[in-house]
């Protein structure tokens, strides 16, 4: 539950909003560019694609969030 809790100010954080942002842009570009890109230009995206799409974009912000947590947890405890 504590983790739980943790997780949850982690991402209310200010901090650490602007890095999830911008490996989220990085990270979920070059991912969707790889799985969509192709079916992005034939203009076929179905509404699932779209849907995978975001989740491209999610993915790498949640993580980043996290490893930003986990970090700053460390940190505190040494």
């Amino acid at each position: 539950m504590k983790l739980i809790k943790e997780l949850i100010l982690c991402v209310k954080d200010k901090e650490l909003i602007p890095t999830a942002l911008k490996v989220s842009l990085i990270v979920g570009s070059i991912l969707f560019t790889i799985n969509h890109g192709a079916v992005l230009l034939k203009g076929k995206m179905t509404k699932d694609r779209w849907i995978a799409g975001i989740l491209t974009y999610i993915v790498p912000y949640g993580v980043s969030l996290h490893g930003q947590c986990v970090n700053r947890n460390r940190e505190k405890s040494s």
